[in-house]
């Protein structure tokens, strides 16, 4: 066990049934799973209990604008392989209040996989005193609430320097490389980086960042790309004795192999083999709903979750060539971000070909969006009409947070 294993206070103690009373209402009432309410509940009757519960864990923490709640069970999967019992926040709620709800119901587990909003990051972080931070990419996300990328990156650079963690990171993001250069020890993974315009001026100084082949540069003040010591190559991990692990995953496409390599990275800080973790993680085929298959009215819909310009662009490398109908839904509620700006940032000429149906509370903004690219599309006012708009057969629904929320409920996912 790591930490201090020693009982809850009495204080705690009430903190935690408090907030278990008042999660069970939520869930009761409809509101959700209640882990959110629960925490606040929780937190509010003992401050320091998110430190308190974490005491006798092994921490991991994961954070990025894009894939932390798949790597986050991907890791959680590889770490079940040493028998012992696994917390985490499976379900993404990631900030204090979600993850001091989650932990509470870890009194047995040895580790915590933990799911952090890249905001609250540095302050989780300094609660929880975790054994390893897997940092994944920043990009844009939530105009009007999170600050911008140059900003994080500079939150999580204070915080975590001196962290006596070991940091697992993404050695092609420019942003996380500068983050993480503040940790004493770091672990660098060829992960990728498909989406690059967030990371076209230095962090460090401001220059222009070069980019021949796969390594980026500053031309100005020489800030590079570090020597990775874990890679994604095609379908397999490269660990760093050059061994290569082939990557055998349910979930689709590039970037959730980069998310097991990173996973393989962090599973290997905590003794488990490469090859032991990437087997562990084909168990993994869907992650809250996410490239779920549901049958519905006739039809095989597949969910697919995209909240910003960098997760767009992943999705749409998923898609195959036309004619699959496409589903696109997008509102714009607390949870997802108010701003609508970030859909011109989308490059949705690449669906041209497909059948498109446009739904969710923003479905006019994106209709102008699409309308510019000149991409052919049919506005509906709701899910079920887009539905019964294709034909039977395959199709690909992408929707960001709450949209996406929305359509698991009407297909009954």
């Amino acid at each position: 066990m790591a930490g201090n294993s020693e009982p809850l206070s009495p204080r705690a103690k009430l903190a935690v049934t408090a907030g278990r009373a008042a999660a069970a209402v939520s869930r009761a009432a409809g509101r959700g799973s209640g882990s959110v309410i629960g925490g606040k509940v929780a937190l509010r009757l003992d401050p320091d209990l998110l430190a308190r519960l974490a005491g006798h864990l092994d921490v991991v923490l994961v954070s990025a604008t894009n894939g932390k709640t798949t790597t986050t069970r991907l890791i959680a999967e590889a770490l079940r392989a040493t028998g012992e019992e696994v917390v985490s926040n499976a379900l993404g709620a990631n900030m204090p209040a979600g993850i001091t709800s989650a932990l509470a119901g870890g009194s047995r587990a040895r580790y915590g996989v933990i799911e952090v909003d890249e905001k609250y990051l540095a302050g989780v972080a300094r609660d929880v005193t975790p054994k390893a931070i897997a940092l994944l990419n920043l990009s844009r996300d939530q105009l009007d609430r999170a600050a911008e990328t140059r900003m994080l990156a500079e939150k999580w650079r204070e915080g975590l320097s001196g962290t006596k963690a070991v940091v697992i990171a993404n050695a092609d993001d420019p942003l996380v490389v500068w983050a993480a250069s503040s940790s004493p020890n770091v672990v660098w993974v060829a992960a990728g980086q498909e989406w690059k315009d967030d990371a076209w001026s230095c962090p460090s100084c401001g220059g222009v960042m070069q980019r021949p082949g796969d390594e980026w540069f500053c031309g100005e003040c020489g800030f590079r790309r570090p020597t990775p010591t874990w890679a994604l190559s095609g379908d397999h991990v490269l660990d760093p004795h050059g061994s290569a692990w082939p990557i055998r995953l349910q979930l689709p496409g590039r970037a959730n192999k980069a998310n097991a390599t990173t996973s393989a990275a962090v599973a290997a800080a905590f003794g488990v083999a490469p090859q032991l973790a990437l087997e562990r993680m084909y168990s993994v085929a869907a992650v809250a709903g996410r490239y779920d298959v549901v049958s519905h009215q006739g039809r095989e819909i597949r969910l697919l979750l995209a909240k910003n310009p960098a997760g767009w662009l992943e999705t749409f490398s998923l898609i195959d060539a036309p004619p699959a109908p496409v589903i696109l839904a997008v509102n714009a509620r607390g949870a997802d971000g108010t701003d609508t700006s970030w859909l011109w940032d989308v490059d949705y000429s690449r669906l041209a070909g497909h059948p498109i149906c446009v739904i969710g509370d923003r479905r006019l903004d994106l209709a102008v969006r699409l309308e510019v690219a000149g991409v052919d599309f049919q506005v509906c006012d709701s899910a079920q009409e887009a539905i019964l708009a294709c034909p039977p057969g395959r199709i690909e629904a992408i929707a960001n947070y709450t949209a996406f929320q929305d359509l698991r409920r009407v297909v009954g996912n």
